[in-house]
C-alpha cells in the first residue's frame, strides 16, 4: 500500500502538467475572441452548398486571367434555408491567387444575405473543404497517438493548446491595441512553460529546459527590435496588413507586431532545441551523478553543436519555403543579386532567418548551462545503488530518457 501512494506520489509531478493543461484547453474553449459578430457579417447564414450550373457568359478570359461574374445556381445544403435552390454569384477580380471557378457538381461555402424568409443574395466564398480538413486532422491525431502513445497525446494538446493560445488569446490582443512585444512575449514564454512541462512534468528538467528556451527567445525579440530598427524595415510587408489598417485598424503598430512574429515564428525550434540538450544532459547525469556541473555543461553543448547543424537549415527552408515564386520571378527577369537583397521585403526574410538563427545558437549553451547547475545539484552519494534512489528521479528519466 505504502509502495502504492509512494508512486503515485512520485507520478504527480509527471502527470499534473497534463491535467493544468487540460483545464487550460477548456478555458480556451470557452472564452470568445470577442470578434465573433463581425459587422460584416451580421445578418447572414453560412453553409455548404452543391453547384447544380453554372454560366460563364458575363466572363472575360484575357488569358491567364479571367474577370468578371461567374453565375451559379446552387442547392444549399444547409442552415435556414436547407434544401432550397437559388441563383449566387462568384465575382472574380483578374487574380489567380484570389479568383475561383465553379463546375456543376462542386461543393462550395456560400453566405446568404437574408431578411425574414427571404434570400437576398448568395455569394460563393469558395470550394467547401472544411469535412476533408478535419479527415486531415483527426488522421494526424490519431497517428500521432498511434506511434507515441502518451508521448503523442501531450504533444496533440500541446499543439491545440498552441493554435487556441494564438487564436482566441494574442491575435484579439492585438486587435485590442496591446504592445505586440511584450504581450507577445508573455503569451510565448506561456506557451514554452506549458509545453515543456507537458514534456518532462513540474521538475528540475522542465525549469532547466524552460530557462534556455526563455533566454533564446528574449535575446531573439531584442536582437528582432535592434535590428528591424536599423534596416527601416516597416511592418506593412507582412502580407495582408494594409488590409488589416484598412479594416478600420489604422492605429496598429505593424512594425511592433513584425518585430514579435520574428521571435514568435522560431520559438518552435527553439523550445525542440532545449528539450534535445536537457534530455541529453539528464541521462548523462542519471548514468554518472557524481558529475560536476563544467562536464555536463560540455556535454550539452557537444550535444548542441549536433543539433544545430540541421535547426538553422530547418529555419532557413521554414522561412524561405513560400517565396520560391517570388525567387522564380527575380531569377527570369534577371534581376541583381545586389538589388534583390535590398529589396525590403527580402531584407525582412533574411532578418527572420538570422535573426530566429543567431536565438537558436545561443539557446544550446543557454541551456546546458541551466541544465547543468540545477540537474548536477542534487546529493546523490557516487556508491548509491540505482535502485535506492529516489523513485520520482528513475521514473521520470525512464519516461524522458527518450525525448
Amino acid at each position: 500500500m505504502n509502495l502504492f501512494k509512494n508512486r503515485i506520489k512520485s507520478n504527480l509531478p509527471y502527470h499534473l502538467p497534463v491535467l493544468v493543461s487540460l483545464a487550460v484547453l477548456l478555458l480556451l474553449l470557452l472564452i470568445p475572441t470577442g470578434y465573433e459578430d463581425a459587422v460584416i457579417y451580421k445578418g447572414t447564414d453560412r453553409t455548404a452548398a452543391k453547384v447544380i450550373s453554372v454560366d460563364n457568359k458575363n466572363i472575360v478570359d484575357t488569358g491567364l486571367i479571367r474577370s468578371g461574374e461567374q453565375t451559379c445556381v446552387v442547392k444549399l445544403l444547409g442552415g435556414r434555408f436547407k434544401g432550397q435552390q437559388a441563383e449566387g454569384f462568384n465575382l472574380l477580380n483578374g487574380s489567380l491567387e484570389n479568383d475561383k471557378i465553379f463546375r456543376a457538381g462542386d461543393k462550395v461555402l456560400v453566405v446568404i444575405s437574408y431578411q425574414d424568409s427571404r434570400i437576398l443574395s448568395i455569394n460563393l466564398i469558395d470550394h467547401y473543404r472544411i469535412k476533408k480538413e478535419a479527415i486531415l486532422a483527426v488522421a494526424f491525431a490519431l497517428l500521432l497517438i498511434i506511434v507515441a502513445g502518451e508521448t503523442g497525446f501531450r504533444s496533440l494538446l500541446s499543439f491545440v493548446i498552441s493554435i487556441l493560445m494564438i487564436w482566441k488569446v494574442l491575435i484579439p490582443a492585438y486587435l485590442n491595441g496591446y504592445n505586440p512585444i511584450y504581450f507577445g512575449l508573455f503569451i510565448n514564454v506561456s506557451l514554452t512553460i506549458l509545453i515543456l512541462s507537458l514534456v518532462f512534468g513540474f521538475n528540475k528538467k522542465a525549469l532547466a529546459a524552460i530557462s534556455g528556451a526563455s533566454l533564446g527567445i528574449l535575446v531573439t525579440c531584442l536582437l528582432g527590435m535592434i535590428f528591424t530598427t536599423s534596416y527601416k524595415i516597416h511592418g506593412a510587408i507582412m502580407p495582408n496588413s494594409e488590409s488589416l489598417l484598412y479594416s478600420g485598424y489604422a492605429n496598429l503598430n505593424l512594425t511592433k507586431i513584425f518585430m514579435a512574429s520574428i521571435f514568435i515564428g522560431s520559438s518552435g525550434a527553439v523550445m525542440d532545441l532545449a528539450v534535445d540538450i536537457t534530455s541529453a544532459i539528464n541521462e548523462v547525469i542519471s548514468k554518472k551523478p557524481e558529475m560536476k556541473w563544467k562536464e555536463a555543461f560540455l556535454s550539452g553543448m557537444n550535444v548542441g553543436r549536433a543539433a544545430m547543424g540541421t535547426m538553422t537549415t530547418t529555419l532557413l527552408l521554414a522561412y524561405s519555403g513560400g517565396y520560391i515564386a517570388l525567387l522564380m520571378v527575380f531569377m527570369a527577369q534577371g534581376t541583381p543579386v545586389f538589388n534583390i537583397l535590398n529589396y525590403k521585403y527580402v531584407s525582412a526574410e533574411i532578418l527572420d532567418t538570422f535573426i530566429g538563427s543567431i536565438g537558436l545558437v545561443l539557446v544550446a549553451p543557454f541551456t546546458a548551462l541551466t541544465c547543468s547547475l540545477l540537474l548536477t545539484s542534487r546529493k546523490a552519494a557516487s556508491n548509491q545503488p540505482l535502485e535506492e534512489l529516489p523513485l520520482s528521479d528513475n521514473l521520470n528519466t525512464d519516461v524522458n530518457s527518450g525525448s
